[in-house]
């Protein structure tokens, strides 16, 4: 790649030096700088990499991309655009080949179970034959190589690299989950899919998009930019919860291909009727557009019925079988921290789930009430650094749906974990029964105290950190896994009078 390469993808407006300075490799911190490299300066939230020219020069960077004038040493090629940071991700896509393009691309966006639909859509084409690749919020996968993860959706650089090596493997199939971060921070550009998947929109991440109309049309940007045919590629279609009360907006934002829907209240191309909830798993008719079938799922709750549903429609709509779909999905035993279950033999249940927003914990809890015999005890926080106004709702959820409601720390971050807390009070005090709810700052302490309260038949629900193995406190990340220290109190005498296993990794 050349500096004539960045000049053809970004909207330039100015720039200095030879463009057939050969560039070896691209960078935005400037610690990963070579010689040879492009560095790319992107203003962050907490510093802007314009800081870092001289450094980055320094490791060898021979040119650099830059949004705002500023001073670059003489004899270092630059280039000056509007917005550095959507630069990266058209620059980074032309520097690896536009991998994208090489396979399918299911993009997956909406507030609650991306992840859960992902895992699931995986499944589907893993069970076809079809070699898959997965980003996503609990880890990445090139094919059975698992790799970690930093952001639900990597930073744009980072991703078409990931790309390119799932090129390189013989991915056939990549199914991503699309944070509302990721298209307003331009990561996802220079991606092209063939398929968007849209599952809700309820309050989240109000801490960075102000509103509820901007968060919204963050999400739109997937389906503003799915292409239509063009070259070997078929165009995108489109696939949409139309239960969810902004289906419209995402139906009118895919003016290019197909447009599928799916839900459980409303007519659709696909729907779920006769649905039973069960503590093994949920069983329902799926039926509409592709035919009709019964499916019997291994995971539980409403929510997974709309999770399995977005699955089935995204599946069908890009060609495989009604039968291998069914197959497929009703062996998934869970996913990772979604309605997880930690059992060692005691007689009652725990639930570890990664709910924290409020649709999110009244989804879990609703259906966690439906498999409750007698008491639903909760447990859960808020994380620090973000949108507060969702505290008070949660905890007022939690109060409503829960017999007994234990407030605790999440991932506090640079916050005063008491202070989040008490926002969170403010909620449950509205409707939580005299002795309804306790504040335990401490998360071990909070998980053992709700063991230890639990009774034959109760339902304990630990909410709000799922697959997490750690909790952020200050800016520094402590092991921390909800699952393992749920385990740990059932070992305790006031758990369940005995010992009994640890659950192992492999075993989560």
């Amino acid at each position: 790649m050349f500096l004539q390469d960045v000049i053809d993808v970004v909207d330039v407006r100015d720039y200095s030096g030879d463009p057939a300075t050969p560039i070896e490799g691209i960078a935005y911190d400037s610690r990963q700088v070579e010689p040879g490299f492009l560095f790319v300066a992107i203003e962050g939230f907490h510093t802007d990499g314009h800081s870092y020219i001289n450094e980055a020069i320094r490791r060898g960077a021979v040119a650099v991309v830059i949004q705002h004038t500023t001073n670059v040493p003489a004899g270092t090629a630059w280039v000056r655009t509007d917005n550095s940071r959507q630069a990266l991700a058209l620059i980074a896509a032309r520097f690896y080949g536009y991998p994208a393009g090489e396979m399918k691309m299911i993009g997956i966006t909406g507030t609650n179970g991306k992840t859960t639909v992902s895992n699931l859509v995986r499944a589907v084409f893993q069970a076809a034959g079809l070699k898959c690749g997965l980003i996503g919020t609990i880890h990445n996968r090139i094919g059975e190589q698992i790799l970690p993860v930093k952001h639900t959706t990597p930073e744009s650089l980072d991703l078409q690299r990931l790309l390119a090596e799932m090129c390189s493997a013989g991915v056939q199939v990549c199914v991503m989950e699309v944070s509302s971060h990721a298209l307003a921070l331009h990561r996802v550009d220079g991606c092209r899919f063939d398929a968007a998947v849209f599952t809700n929109l309820t309050q989240d991440h109000l801490d960075f998009h102000q509103d509820m109309e901007s968060y919204l049309a963050a999400k739109l940007q997937l389906f503003h930019g799915l292409p239509a045919a063009g070259g070997t590629k078929k165009a995108a279609c489109s696939i949409i919860n139309t239960d969810d009360p902004k289906a419209g907006d995402f139906v009118q934002a895919a003016t290019d291909g197909s447009v599928y829907t799916y839900g459980v209240h409303t007519h659709a191309d696909l729907q779920a009727k006769n649905i039973e909830v069960k503590a093994t798993g949920v069983n329902f008719t799926v039926g509409g557009k592709w035919g009709c079938l019964p499916l019997n799922l291994k995971i539980t709750g409403l929510f997974n019925v709309y999770n399995a549903l977005a699955a089935f429609a995204t599946a069908s709509a890009m060609g495989i079988p009604p039968d291998v779909i069914k197959d497929a999905l009703e062996n998934i035993a869970g996913v990772p921290g979604r309605f997880e279950q930690v059992d060692a033999g005691q007689n009652f249940t725990i639930i570890v789930d990664y709910a924290h927003t409020p649709d999110g914990l009244e989804n879990v809890l609703k259906t966690a009430r439906q498999l409750t015999r007698t008491q639903l005890i909760t447990v859960f926080g808020c994380g620090g650094d973000r949108d507060r106004k969702k505290r008070p709702l949660m905890g007022r959820i939690a109060a409503e749906h829960s017999d007994y409601t234990i407030i605790t720390s999440d991932n506090p971050r640079t916050e005063d974990p008491l202070g989040i807390i008490a926002e969170i009070e403010k909620g449950v005090k509205q409707v939580a029964a005299p002795g309804g709810y306790t504040v335990v700052q401490d998360r071990r302490q909070a998980i053992r105290q709700a063991v230890a309260r639990a009774k034959q038949d109760d339902v304990v629900v630990i909410a709000g950190k799922g697959h997490e193995t750690y909790q952020i406190i200050d800016k520094e990340k402590f092991p921390f896994d909800d699952r393992l220290e749920a385990a740990a109190a059932l070992r305790e005498p006031s758990g369940t009078g005995g010992q009994v296993p640890c659950p192992t990794e492999s075993g989560k």
